[in-house]
């Protein structure tokens, strides 16, 4: 098991919740709350219902002299009242689950993008400046985090329970979530989806770090290339530069392709009269099924390449195409 989290003295008191998980992370308390009170709630629903269950039973059980009252003058306000304000405190819930839930998924500006690739039974980790790992994530404090999921054979599930952090890892798809550590120190994460035989022993630890401590980590990390140059070379060397025109200038004078300089989060109109948004989604399904999302006025002649680039080489292929939209 990896060691519970060790907080450097400069830091806050590490918070904890109720059950001894540490709060890592700057959504962790909120996520707690709503947890603490849609429990809470529920307790007192619960015990005012089993309360008046348990109080008629004795009351007005066989042979009990009480007072029944006349059924003639009965009145629904009661029920009514309390009925309608349980109603409305689980729907003030559900607006903050909601809430929290896009909150997570929707993630601020100049994040830190990390690629994580679910593999039976591993967890292989990539960063930006081409460091990789395997069964551990090195991530500044402070600052948030992106992470890109995928899988490469079958459904997995990355949790982080430090950070309140769970999603599904679905093979043949890319799909985000975000979070920011606020406290130093080593946090396990797992995969809590059955995927195999080792599935217990898919799991790893993030290491949030100071700011210079993850600087001087990533120097000393053995990194021939960064993503950026990884995907760009993968881009001539699949032949993508001969269709699409690119950060190289290079296109073809043959085949009409859609250009991918800035193509990266704009909204692209497609032959079916949609729209969708450039994301690492839909260039990953441009890939792997380029004929199911045609680009309006380009003929559906793109090659898949579902089974000759590998997850990895996709993530790499992606991070070059996004470059194209920062000015990389």
């Amino acid at each position: 098991m990896t060691p519970p989290a060790m907080v450097s003295p400069d830091m806050a008191p590490l918070g904890m919740a109720p059950l001894g998980v540490p709060q890592a992370s700057t959504v962790a308390p909120e996520v707690d709350a709503l947890i603490g009170a849609l429990l809470a709630i529920s307790l007192a629903v619960l015990a005012l219902v089993f309360g008046l269950l348990l109080t008629y039973v004795v009351r007005y059980r066989a042979g009990s002299d009480a007072f029944r009252g006349d059924l003639a003058a009965k009145t629904w306000r009661v029920e009514i009242a309390w009925t309608a304000a349980t109603l409305l405190v689980f729907f003030g819930l559900f607006v903050w689950g909601a809430d929290l839930y896009a909150r997570l998924f929707e993630p601020p500006s100049a994040t830190l993008n990390i690629n994580v690739v679910g593999k039976q039974w591993m967890w292989k980790i990539e960063h930006p400046g081409g460091q990789r790992e395997i069964n551990a994530l090195h991530v500044p404090v402070g600052r948030p985090v992106r992470l890109v999921l995928t899988s490469e054979d079958v459904i997995h599930d990355f949790s982080i329970p430090a950070f309140r952090l769970k999603h599904d890892v679905v093979p043949g798809r890319y799909l985000s979530i975000w979070f920011q550590a606020d406290r130093i120190g080593d946090y396990p994460f797992f995969c809590t989806q059955f995927c195999g035989t080792d599935h217990a022993a898919m799991r790893g630890a993030v290491h949030v770090m100071s700011q210079p401590d993850y600087a001087r980590w990533l120097d000393g990390q053995p990194a021939s290339r960064s993503l950026v140059r990884q995907g760009q070379t993968l881009f001539m060397r699949f032949g993508c530069s001969g269709c699409h025109q690119a950060g190289n200038g290079l296109a073809s004078s043959t085949v009409h392709a859609p250009s991918l300089n800035g193509i990266y989060g704009r909204p692209v109109a497609l032959a079916d009269g949609s729209t969708v948004i450039a994301d690492d989604r839909y260039l990953h399904d441009s890939m792997t099924d380029p004929n199911s999302q045609v680009v309006a006025g380009y003929a559906p002649v793109m090659p898949t390449f579902a089974h000759v680039a590998s997850e990895a080489e996709i993530l790499d292929l992606i991070a070059y195409i996004r470059s194209l939209s920062q000015g990389g």
